[in-house]
């Protein structure tokens, strides 16, 4: 049983009103070579803006001859984002694309009028192992684009956007902050960033 308090606002203290709207506990899918936790869709919230699926994958740690062997499968009428913490993931699909996606990089797969795409370890990561611990985000495209051409972006780390500031790094994946801009051409306007926050920091 879970439980989560709800104390009564403070008269006067805007942030103790509505601070917090829905509490989402994911649920674990095993996928055999590793956990993925689904915090979206939920009884609680379908979406948030334009995302309709909200996966973690692991972390997990593969030893040698193990890894991820996601076989090629079809997708249509939204976008994957796949963004990595640790470890690497082989993309592969039907517009010819093969790239390795690496932490602090970004996948980006509109699927448009249809797609098909694997995701591997690739065999040298097999031979040693790895770690693995990253999020894929499903968006939906707005409806003037569920029919549209597929296509595959890739920018690496070099390329996305870092604010430093005292305890506070951020990796602006998608969208505009702070006066800086994420490369990436996501189908709507939205927001996707990587914070690390040192101890104290706001």
């Amino acid at each position: 049983m879970s439980w989560s308090p709800c104390p009564d606002p403070t008269l006067g203290d805007a942030a103790s009103v509505n601070a917090v709207e829905t509490v989402i506990v994911p649920r674990a899918v095993d996928l055999g070579e590793m956990t993925v936790r689904r915090a979206l869709p939920s009884t609680a919230r379908q979406m948030v803006g334009p995302f309709i699926f909200f996966d973690q994958m692991g972390p997990a740690e593969f030893l040698t001859d193990q890894g991820i062997d996601v076989r090629p499968h079809p997708h249509i009428n939204l976008a994957t984002l796949t963004y990595l913490l640790e470890g690497e993931i082989l993309h592969r699909d039907s517009l010819g694309t093969e790239q390795a996606i690496r932490p602090g990089a970004v996948n980006w797969m509109r699927a448009g009028r249809g797609i098909v795409h694997s995701e591997r370890t690739a065999p040298e990561l097999k031979r040693t192992g790895q770690r693995l611990f990253g999020l894929q985000t499903w968006m939906a495209l707005p409806a003037a684009a569920e029919e549209s051409d597929p296509a595959f972006l890739h920018h690496g780390d070099s390329e996305l956007p870092v604010i430093e500031d005292g305890a506070r790094s951020l990796r602006l994946i998608a969208g505009t902050l702070h006066g800086a801009r994420s490369p990436l051409a996501t189908a709507s306007e939205t927001l996707y960033a990587d914070i690390a926050l040192a101890a104290g920091g706001t």
